[in-house]
């Protein structure tokens, strides 16, 4: 799952698979916006069937926590 997950964040933020980790920071290391986090969220959202509540996605600071949160909500 790391690995389709980590595709779809490059693509989306147009950044290097290679500097994604499951540590990676989305607005430190990514520089991410709320804007891409939605789109990203909701990509991930149709990709894998899963709907995360807002509540779970403010937290939300690492690629590792994200995975965690798809693999909790399927």
């Amino acid at each position: 799952m790391f690995e389709e997950i980590r595709k779809a964040i490059a693509l989306q933020l147009n950044v290097p698979e290679e500097s994604i980790t499951p540590d990676t920071l989305f607005v430190e290391d990514l520089k991410a916006d709320s804007l891409d986090l939605v789109e990203l969220v909701m990509d991930l959202e149709d990709r894998y069937g899963v709907e995360i509540p807002d509540e779970q996605l403010a937290e939300v600071k690492t690629v590792g926590q994200i995975i965690e949160i798809i693999e909790n909500n399927k």
